[in-house]
């Protein structure tokens, strides 16, 4: 894990003790007469980064909607840093990043993060270091004054991710924030998470590649709204005997399914 946080910055590291920062049990949400999550039990644990994979339609999204307070028809228990998901009180505690970057690419990164301060309810002096810290934090320096428009595909995710950052919040929600970079950009995102969560964040990232699980403290795995399994990058290999996380996917999924038809 790459540890280069600056001195001070952002919140203090969990200690090992700590409790998870979202906590799921019986979680359940059905949509269009079609159940999307049944039944899931899981933690995120504080200070790490959570890696939430699965193919396309396993239900990351909608899990990560829940857990931001945004999902409909959901039921179960679900609490994020000690309160029920979607509370008011988290609204400043939680930073979410969606899947297609959601800043206005007729505004400039330093305009597009000022308006994201003062829906934080930041002013004067607080803004504009908030404004700064976070440009900094997605080394974006430099193009402070740029329109996003002219920004690259990378670039106009780190403007999304800062927007996020602008509240300096204790848990990061990104839906597949790497999704179409190339190796070198999706590398420079996955060493910033973890500095990140040096500082003491919680963040849940969401891919469907499944190399990325490597680059994880804790998995995830889902298929088909259920969990397959919550576990370490290690752990998994170990458990399945594969050379990587792809194949050790489809091994859980394999047995699942041998396992379903010895019923």
């Amino acid at each position: 894990m790459v540890n280069n946080s600056p001195s001070g910055a952002g919140a203090t590291p969990a200690p090992p003790s700590a409790p998870p920062a979202v906590r799921v049990r019986g979680l359940t949400v059905v949509r269009g007469g079609s159940t999307i999550l049944e039944g899931l039990d899981l933690d995120v644990p504080s200070g790490r980064v959570v890696g939430l994979l699965g193919p396309s339609g396993s239900g990351k999204t909608t899990l990560m909607r829940s857990i931001v307070g945004v999902q409909a028809n959901v039921t179960g228990d679900l609490q994020v840093l000690g309160a029920p998901a979607g509370s008011p009180s988290l609204r400043r505690r939680v930073g979410y990043v969606t899947q297609s970057a959601s800043v206005y690419a007729d505004l400039s990164v330093t305009e597009n993060l000022q308006y994201f301060a003062a829906l934080a309810g930041l002013r004067g002096a607080a803004a504009r270091g908030a404004v700064a810290a976070a440009v900094d934090a997605v080394d974006l320096g430099g193009h402070e004054r740029q329109q996003v428009v002219t920004l690259s595909g990378g670039e106009r995710s780190r403007v999304s991710l800062a927007g996020a950052l602008v509240a300096d919040p204790e848990l990061l929600v990104l839906d597949e924030p790497t999704v179409g970079l190339d190796p070198v950009l999706r590398r420079d995102l996955w060493t910033m998470f973890h500095r990140l969560a040096d500082e003491g964040r919680t963040l849940l990232v969401s891919s469907h590649v499944m190399d990325e699980a490597a680059r994880c403290d804790r998995l995830l795995l889902l298929r088909a709204g259920t969990l397959v399994a919550d576990t370490t990058p290690d752990a998994l290999l170990a458990e399945t005997g594969a050379p990587d996380a792809e194949r050790a996917f489809l091994t859980l999924i394999d047995r699942a399914h041998t396992d379903a038809g010895a019923r």
